[in-house]
């Protein structure tokens, strides 16, 4: 079984190779549905759009928050395609870990022209 790594590598690899096929400048759906098809090649389990339900004084919000990407149950992917990254967007990242007891998030912008600039990780409670 893959570990959270492991996991990471391959979605830089694939990222980079949609990237290279598609260029900047689309919309996250998108490189979504392309990054979905290269990781699915690989074997991986990959689920889109999923939600993320808020857990609040013991009542569960079924429409807390929507992960972009979750690979293999282990990382998930927030996709951008915005000119910056803003520290918003490593706050939204942090959240969805934590609420989902998750060890590793990867912030991938699309926008970028060297796609390697917009490829960020993002660890909650990672020793490795």
């Amino acid at each position: 079984m893959p570990t959270e790594n492991d996991i990471a590598s391959d979605v830089l690899t694939a990222s980079i190779k949609v990237h290279r096929a598609l260029g900047p400048g689309l919309y996250e759906s998108v490189y979504e549905q392309c990054l979905a098809f290269e990781l699915e090649e690989l074997g991986y389990k990959v689920q889109r759009q999923v939600q993320l339900p808020v857990i609040y004084r013991g009542l569960k919000f079924e429409q807390g928050f929507v992960i972009d990407m979750l690979i293999d149950d282990l990382v998930i992917i927030e996709l951008k395609s915005a000119l910056k990254i803003l520290p918003i967007h490593f706050t939204q990242l942090n959240t969805y870990l934590k609420l989902s007891d998750k060890r590793l998030g990867l912030l991938i912008n699309f926008y970028n022209q060297k796609l390697a600039d917009g490829f960020k990780r993002v660890a909650n409670r990672m020793t490795t």
